[in-house]
């Protein structure tokens, strides 16, 4: 009797912990008697069957690496109607049972595709954005914003030497959770989000507030996708230099943030969500994401995942506010 097949991908952008996920994956599978199956680069490598078994020595090395051994891809065409099927053509024709999908929203959007057009799929979160509904913190998480810590700690020096106001750029296209944390655990007097409107008037006064505090720095931390990002912000400042009255210096931090190697969290994180991946697909458990909640794992159907929107902490976001005055 031939094994049972389980298949496992990586899509969108690279997080912190994925290759954690991996790795779990494949050895749990094949602890449990199944044939783990690589499929590189994301939905693109699926539809054009880069899809090869993996063993247990594949995955050796790879827990303490940042970013994805198995590459990842953003795939247009898998957004025509046509795909999901095509998809599916290729994995029956690879014998493969179940697929794991290891990803951020339009991940887990591709995953339901497949699920809703008959295959057992499971998916992981992992994006540095945290926007994904059914968990309360997604792979990559954890290290994107104690990489975002560690250059606020730094600038702060600088801004302190040099009585300058830094504004910090981090990523985030349409959720301010990486700078919201990040601002509140780096004591940022200001912190910008996309989900909450802010006049640039208004950030202005608030870091004038702290020199009048007697600091010798602020520091506004800003998500990219905010309406007054670091960019606009600049351009503002610029523009009313006579208001201002104090040196103001712009970092944006970038990819950065995406690479280099996961801390523990991310890597236990990845551990455990692979290891519940096979047990969800081998006890016919598909159709869901996996997720952290109330610091226990559960799943969510992912017809739930992409339906539903997930706010920022209504709780963090006021202590940004309070303890940034």
């Amino acid at each position: 009797m031939s094994k049972k097949r389980i298949g496992v991908l990586t899509s969108g952008g690279d997080a912190a912990g994925m290759n954690a996920a991996i790795r779990a994956v494949v050895r749990t599978a094949l602890a449990n008697g199944w044939q783990p199956y690589a499929i590189r680069s994301g939905f693109s490598g699926l539809l054009t069957g880069e899809i090869s078994s993996l063993e247990w020595r594949d995955v050796s090395g790879i827990i303490q690496l940042g970013g994805t051994v198995l590459r990842s891809a953003r795939s247009q065409q898998f957004m025509l109607p046509s795909a999901p099927k095509m998809a599916i053509a290729v994995l029956e024709h690879y014998e493969i049972d179940g697929l794991v999908v290891i990803g951020g929203e339009g991940s887990q959007r591709g995953a339901h595709a497949l699920s809703t057009a008959g295959f057992r799929v499971v998916g992981i979160p992992a994006t540095i954005d945290n926007d994904l509904f059914g968990t309360d913190v997604a792979l990559g998480v954890d290290s994107a914003v104690n990489v975002a810590l560690e250059a606020i700690d730094r600038l702060k020096i600088t801004a302190a030497s040099h009585s300058r106001a830094f504004i910090v750029e981090v990523m985030g296209r349409r959720c301010g959770y990486l700078a919201l944390v990040a601002g509140v655990a780096g004591g940022a007097e200001v912190v910008v989000v996309p989900e909450i409107d802010s006049q640039p008037a208004a950030i202005v006064g608030d870091l004038h507030c702290a020199y009048e505090r007697g600091h010798l720095h602020a520091i506004a931390v800003v998500a990219e996708g905010a309406h007054y990002n670091a960019d606009a912000l600049l351009e503002y400042f610029k523009a009313h230099a006579a208001e201002v009255k104090f040196d103001l210096r712009v970092t944006k931090l970038g990819h950065v943030q995406r690479g280099g190697a996961p801390g523990a969290f991310d890597r236990l994180l990845g551990t455990q969500f692979g290891a519940a991946a096979f047990d969800h697909i081998s006890r016919g458990q598909h159709g869901v994401l996996l997720g952290m909640l109330g610091g226990k794992l559960a799943s969510t159907p992912l017809q739930t995942v992409i339906a539903e929107k997930k706010l920022l902490d209504s709780e963090l976001t006021r202590l940004a506010r309070i303890l940034g005055i």
